[in-house]
């Protein structure tokens, strides 16, 4: 008997186990929600690039430039100027050269330096974008159709309105290697003298070719381009453009190709451009 008093209590531990790591399992969660979240992005970025324009993209990347208030035209925010910055063009005197939100493509001059008043400006900028617009229109005319439209493309430029023909892999505007026109090019030409009479700008002519695969002994391709361009010029005098307004004829040969590769036909191409009063004059 004094021995069992004397012997240490038995102590039992009773540990309770929770199954499962409770609110520390869900992390996965968090991470998976941010991938699916970069995915939706990443589609709605190659949707949007695939679905608009390269001047709507312009406008959305202006949109999220923060320098946007400094740059030609102000971005337009609610901040203390209204959107506009100490450097915008309200604030400082206008006698030199720069932008202008008249005229956001174009560099301006000075009335003193016999340069166009901002009126005069806006006025030439609104019967560009109406060529451009016309051209654009043109589809169900008799003698223009969608396929004659494949070959053409415009553009805005500090120079004027370029309208741009070119070679499809189906159909060309003139002989393989040679400066021949083909039946396409006078349904072209007719057309481009039937919408620029809507202005009287002068107007230029640049001929454009594709590079060779390999290196020939004598090269072609500036004869060729500045054949293709007179060709042109030609054509366009005989469906009726006043050869007055014709200011410059150019041949480029391969040195400004359209494409990242410079032997593709897309570069086979002639550039008519409706020159803005200020390009015309300076002869540029």
């Amino acid at each position: 008997m004094a021995r069992q008093g004397n012997a240490a209590p038995v102590v039992i531990k009773r540990k309770k186990v929770v199954g499962g790591g409770g609110h520390h399992g869900g992390a996965w969660k968090v991470a998976y929600a941010d991938f699916v979240t970069a995915m939706m992005a990443f589609f709605l970025l190659m949707w949007l690039l695939n679905a608009t324009t390269e001047k709507q993209r312009k406008g959305i990347a202006d949109f999220f430039d923060p320098t946007i208030p400094i740059n030609r035209v102000s971005g337009g925010g609610d901040g203390a100027f209204g959107g506009d910055s100490i450097m915008s063009e309200e604030t400082l005197a206008q006698n030199g050269v720069g932008g202008s939100a008249f005229d956001p493509i174009q560099t301006t001059r000075s009335q003193a330096e016999g340069g166009p008043t901002p009126g005069e400006v806006a006025a030439e900028e609104a019967i560009l974008r109406e060529v451009e617009r016309q051209l654009a229109a043109y589809t169900g005319e008799s003698m223009v159709s969608d396929r004659l439209l494949r070959h053409v493309v415009t553009r805005l430029s500090d120079e004027g309105l370029v309208i741009e023909l070119f070679d499809t892999p189906e159909q060309t505007l003139f002989a393989p290697d040679r400066a021949d026109p083909s039946p396409i090019l006078y349904d072209l030409a007719a057309m481009l003298v039937d919408v620029t009479a809507l202005a009287t700008n002068r107007i230029a002519i640049s001929g454009h070719v594709r590079a060779y695969p390999i290196t020939l002994r004598a090269d072609p391709t500036w004869d060729l381009s500045t054949a293709r361009a007179q060709i042109l010029r030609e054509m366009l005098g005989e469906a009726g453009l006043d050869p007055a307004r014709m200011q410059r004829v150019t041949g480029f040969a391969d040195r400004r190709p359209a494409t990242a590769d410079p032997t593709s036909v897309r570069n086979n191409r002639i550039e008519v451009t409706l020159l803005r009063r200020q390009s015309a004059i300076g002869g540029i």
